[in-house]
């Protein structure tokens, strides 16, 4: 295990007050050794043949907090959207899955906005999920939590940070694939699946800069505490 992870996932986790644990994202060739799958059974499938060990990629943010496994590209397979920002199917393919007609129809987006959406270059074998402190491999993307405090601190504390919208799990590819942070204030497909609490949104940090990341969130925090105490001792006269 890079021993690197287990000390950047507690310094993270203890300059945001991190209520919930960073997860590492990886996506490899091959499958990771000594890694087990995600063996959740798959239900039926819908009437355009979609299946998957989980409604959607998104969910297995969920189960990554819990544990550490490996994902192949069908395991995705019930969210058409979450398939194709992940790089496991082409765009083509997803228009023609019911559950992208369901969201255009109901107008949630419109098939002009697919073509400008961020996705894994190149299609993965293996998606490996599980808790930053104990990663196997070096991943990709780190992924957090955060309630509007800590997005405040990730956003002194890395000028330019990209603020999303839906569909919220192409911040995974935009981490990945461009090297930027990027965070989402959510999406409501992904909120119903996951059941993240409104109270939440994600953010997505590229795994090879986590070290200069963390220390820059650090900094901020540290600042900002200081900050805090001034102003809290300034609104004391006002008690």
């Amino acid at each position: 295990m890079p021993t690197a992870w287990p000390e950047l996932s507690q310094r993270l986790t203890a300059a945001l007050h991190l209520s919930t644990p960073p997860i590492a994202i990886t996506f490899t060739a091959d499958a990771p050794v000594g890694v087990g799958p995600f063996d959740a059974p798959m239900p039926p499938p819908a009437a355009d043949g979609r299946t998957g060990r989980v409604p959607a990629g998104c969910v297995f943010w969920v189960h990554g907090v819990e544990r550490t496994f490996t994902t192949v590209p069908e395991d995705h397979g019930n969210c058409s959207v979450g398939s194709y920002t992940h790089g496991m199917i082409p765009l083509e393919e997803a228009a023609t899955h019911a559950d992208v007609g369901a969201l255009v129809e109901a107008g949630w987006v419109t098939p002009e906005m697919f073509p400008a959406m961020p996705a894994v270059a190149e299609r993965p074998n293996y998606v490996t999920y599980g808790p930053l402190e104990e990663s196997p491999i070096d991943p990709d993307v780190v992924l957090v939590r955060v309630n509007p405090k800590q997005l405040m601190i990730l956003s002194d504390a890395l000028p330019g940070l990209r603020i999303e919208g839906k569909p919220q799990c192409h911040i995974v590819a935009l981490a990945k694939e461009s090297g930027e942070p990027a965070a989402s204030v959510g999406c409501i497909l992904s909120r119903t699946r996951t059941g993240m609490p409104s109270t939440e949104s994600t953010c997505a940090l590229p795994g090879p800069a986590l070290a200069d990341i963390v220390a820059k969130v650090e900094q901020t925090a540290a600042v900002d505490a200081g900050v805090s105490s001034y102003a809290a001792t300034d609104a004391g006269r006002f008690a």
